[in-house]
């Protein structure tokens, strides 16, 4: 019975063994054959088609999935002044190429026929269906020579960078600059008030500028928004004061796109 006993015991401790290293091997092919997801990667692939919600403008779909909002209403076969409403599909399968081919006809097109009395409207979707509400961006009476010219860059605001821009596979499309509840933001270029809102999912209060048929801005996470789409404004205005909305601390997100596509801002602001 004693040497039954024995190698009773001894067996467990072997099976109890063989267990673990079994475990061990288990886990170690298990992290080869199911790596983890990393959720702050946004190289995903753009869906074929977007469901409009209350709150959405042209503008701010085309914003959302990196394109130019000329491509998108002709894609959709949707004329100014770009009205859309809730549960309307909009096609997002645009070819790179004929974005692209878009984007120049339009930039030819406005460089020979801009003129100040010229109209360009975003009809926003209303948040209510009983009644039809549009929220209208019109030209400036300003002269439209500082819409065609080459951007003069300046700094949203003077906190220190916090997040910096991450090229292809990375959350950040822009950068992230600190500061202090209520400090304003200022205009990094002259330009109109394209968007003015908080249906953008991630960026809190918003506001987008478009400073010319190539390049946008935008402010991200602000507390309060001082300027309405439509406005013209010159760089250096204050168009924001700094918040926290749709993150977790107060802080400035600057984002610029050339032709729809995020860009890194700290290649166009000044060295400071």
């Amino acid at each position: 019975m004693p040497k039954l006993a024995f190698f009773s015991s001894r067996l467990l401790i072997n099976l109890f063994v063989i267990s673990i290293k079994i475990c061990l091997l288990t886990g170690c092919l298990s992290n080869h054959s199911a790596p983890v997801e990393d959720k702050s990667r946004t190289n995903i692939k753009r869906p074929l088609a977007h469901v409009v919600i209350p709150g959405d403008t042209l503008f701010s779909i085309a914003w959302r999935y990196g394109l130019k909002y000329e491509a998108l209403a002709k894609h959709n076969g949707i004329n100014a002044p770009y009205l859309i409403r809730p549960s309307q599909v909009i096609r997002l399968d645009i070819a790179a190429k004929a974005q692209s081919n878009q984007g120049s006809r339009t930039q030819a097109t406005n460089s020979r026929k801009m003129s100040p009395t010229k109209n360009t409207r975003f009809v926003s979707v209303p948040k209510s269906t009983s009644k039809i509400k549009q929220t209208v961006v019109t030209a400036s009476d300003k002269p439209n020579s500082q819409l065609l010219g080459a951007p003069q860059w300046r700094w949203p605001t003077q906190g220190a960078i916090l997040s910096s821009f991450q090229s292809n596979s990375g959350l950040n499309k822009g950068i992230d600059i600190g500061g202090k509840l209520g400090e304003p933001v200022l205009a990094a270029a002259s330009g109109k008030v394209v968007y003015s809102g908080s249906g953008l999912r991630g960026y809190g209060k918003l506001l987008i500028i478009k400073h010319n048929e190539t390049f946008l801005s935008a402010y991200a996470h602000n507390n309060v928004l001082r300027v309405r789409e439509g406005d013209f404004v010159k760089a250096g205005q204050t168009i924001a004061e700094m918040g926290s909305s749709g993150t977790d601390r107060v802080k400035l997100h600057f984002e610029i796109r050339r032709d729809g596509t995020p860009v890194d801002p700290m290649k166009f602001l000044p060295r400071r």
